[in-house]
């Protein structure tokens, strides 16, 4: 057996942020330490790791917020490593930046500060997302018409007295029809309203039927929510 891949990456770590692969996010990067990793990264091979920064650091307040953002607040092992596809710099120094997940990566260890760099640098282990298409398709199938379904049902919530018709009208499946499986699962998993913690059990969720299956779950926990099917007291996920 070969030994696990092994390689570096820069850290940005970010309370609110979790990057899942084939799905973008634009960033913009403001902090010294950050648009130092960027332009090292554009200098380079464009990479860097997004991680989420743990819930219990962080206060209820902005300012505390912003207090346990300095230093080196404490991050989930499971990140999303991604490609800068566009980036452009202003005039100031900050970026504003499009990354691309690529792979999900669980983070060995954290090499020490050198020299005058200010960022996060991790040996990481990239992990693979298996997706057994003969064996796995065709429940996947299914989960991804549960998806959409739930979806539709959610849009109904949040508009119930829109007065367009399409508000109440049931997504149409064809609209998603040219999107691969492994590529629908992640960017729903990206795209919808979840809170951090949520997105993050999804990104530590290995192989795509199951962070599926988990996503549906956490839909049919909303919609029973917002259904009046769950008390108000019971709205933690465990």
């Amino acid at each position: 057996m070969s030994a696990p891949r092994e390689e570096t990456i820069p850290l940005f770590p970010l309370p609110s942020v979790v990057l899942f692969p084939h799905a973008r996010v634009p960033l913009h990067v403001f902090e010294p330490r950050y648009r130092q990793m960027t332009a090292h990264a554009l200098a380079g091979e464009r990479r860097i790791g997004m991680v989420a920064v743990r819930p219990e650091h962080l206060g209820v307040s902005p300012l505390d917020h912003q207090a346990a953002m300095e230093g080196d607040p404490p991050v989930f092992a499971i990140g999303c490593a991604g490609v800068v596809e566009e980036a452009a710099r202003r005039d100031d120094g900050r970026y504003d930046i499009v990354l691309r997940g690529t792979e999900r990566f669980r983070i060995l260890d954290e090499t020490p500060r050198e020299g005058e760099r200010l960022y996060r640098v991790a040996r990481i282990e990239p992990l693979e997302d298996p997706f057994d298409e003969p064996r796995e398709g065709i429940p996947l199938q299914g989960l991804r018409a549960d998806a959409i379904d739930l979806l539709s049902q959610l849009l109904r919530f949040s508009s119930p007295d829109d007065p367009r018709r399409d508000a109440a009208r049931p997504l149409d499946p064809r609209r998603f029809s040219g999107i691969d499986d492994v590529t629908f699962v992640n960017l729903l998993c990206q795209l919808l309203d979840l809170a951090p913690p949520e997105k993050q059990g999804l990104l530590e969720t290995g192989g795509i039927l199951a962070r599926c299956e988990a996503l549906v779950a956490l839909l049919q926990f909303r919609v029973a929510e917002l259904g009046g099917g769950i008390r108000a007291a019971s709205r933690t996920l465990h």
